[in-house]
């Protein structure tokens, strides 16, 4: 399906992004190394490790640079067609 989209920070571009898939890979990592000591699935997480809820879209305006979610960008496009 086709979006339109225009930047809401520059609030010109309406044809120039980057579009960036974000993936996800859950981990529980050492304090103090920084060494990743376990990699989990969204499947099976411990108790104390919640899931990842945001996005798994994100726009870049290729002008100014902004970085938002898809809906805010697909908004403001939207709100420039009435």
């Amino acid at each position: 399906m086709s979006v339109v989209y225009r930047c809401p920070n520059c609030k010109t571009n309406k044809s120039r992004f980057n579009l960036i898939q974000q993936v996800v890979i859950p981990v529980k990592k050492d304090p103090n190394t920084g060494e990743v000591l376990q990699q989990f699935t969204n499947e099976a997480l411990d108790p104390f490790h919640l899931p990842y809820t945001g996005p798994n879209l994100r726009v870049q305006c290729g002008i100014c640079g902004s970085i938002g979610e898809e809906r805010t960008f697909s908004a403001f496009g939207a709100m420039n067609m009435r």
